[in-house]
């Protein structure tokens, strides 16, 4: 079966957001070659869209990631100008498989100060990093949308996590995944962030410890529930994109 270019990047994001790494492997080995590069006086159009062929590369750095090859994911990475909407997912890629090699030669897990060196000695190449600071892959202007949505409500639906990633240019798992520890901190500060004196044995004076998650001044979720923040991008259907595929 032949597949348009259009199908070929449809199957592959679809197939990389399920997960399923051996499948995604199995659709890449049945594809032709890349033609070569066209030449500046080639009319051709017959080449895939940079659309088309970034999710094509992006499938194959997860699926190299996936298998261990980290040299043919570096390279990967390092060959080609991703769109912004790609940089959190390849960002994490490049990161993890340093952080990989880093405990095999050292034998032993890296802890906060490794994996900074690590950052340090292997960092993001331009190709998949607009310049913008990034706090663990996560852009601050990403982190801010979560924390505000987080005062308003920190159980979201599947949907409204949809929504998130979107907006934020995160994966829905990431920002399922950010919302889960932010409530397991924000317990853990229940429990021990919170200095209780009593006088007297008759009254407590509560002094909530402060959040490094929670911008200075932002009021306590639990006395103040603002409505939610507008999210201006609404993530965008892949299955629309798969009519004829069966």
């Amino acid at each position: 079966m032949i597949f348009t270019p259009e199908q070929v990047a449809c199957v592959c994001e679809v197939l990389l957001q399920s997960g399923c790494m051996d499948r995604l492997a199995g659709f890449l080995r049945t594809l032709p070659p890349p033609p070569p590069p066209p030449s500046l006086y080639s009319s051709s159009s017959s080449s895939p869209c940079p659309g088309e062929q970034e999710s094509v590369l992006k499938a194959k750095a997860a699926v190299a990631f996936h298998q261990g090859l980290f040299t043919d994911l570096y390279t990967l990475l390092e060959g080609f100008p991703f769109s912004p909407r790609s940089h959190p997912l390849l960002q994490q890629l490049w990161l993890r498989a340093h952080y990989m090699e880093a405990e095999r030669q050292r034998g032993r897990p890296l802890g906060a100060v490794g994996k900074y060196r690590v950052r340090r000695k292997f960092p993001l190449p331009h190709t998949i990093w607009d310049g913008e600071e990034t706090s663990y892959c996560f852009k601050e202007k990403s982190r801010s949308t979560l924390r505000k949505w987080y005062r308003h409500n920190p159980y979201p639906s599947t949907r409204e996590k949809r929504e998130l990633a979107g907006a934020t240019g995160l994966t829905t798992t990431q920002v399922s995944n950010w919302f889960k520890n932010r409530r397991q901190r924000d317990r853990t500060t229940d429990v021990n962030g919170f200095l209780i004196s009593n006088s007297g044995g008759t009254s407590a004076e509560i002094h909530p410890s402060s959040d490094d998650f929670t911008p200075p001044g932002s009021p306590h979720p639990l006395y103040h529930c603002p409505p939610p923040p507008p999210l201006s991008h609404p993530p965008r259907p892949l299955l629309h994109m798969c009519r004829g595929l069966h």
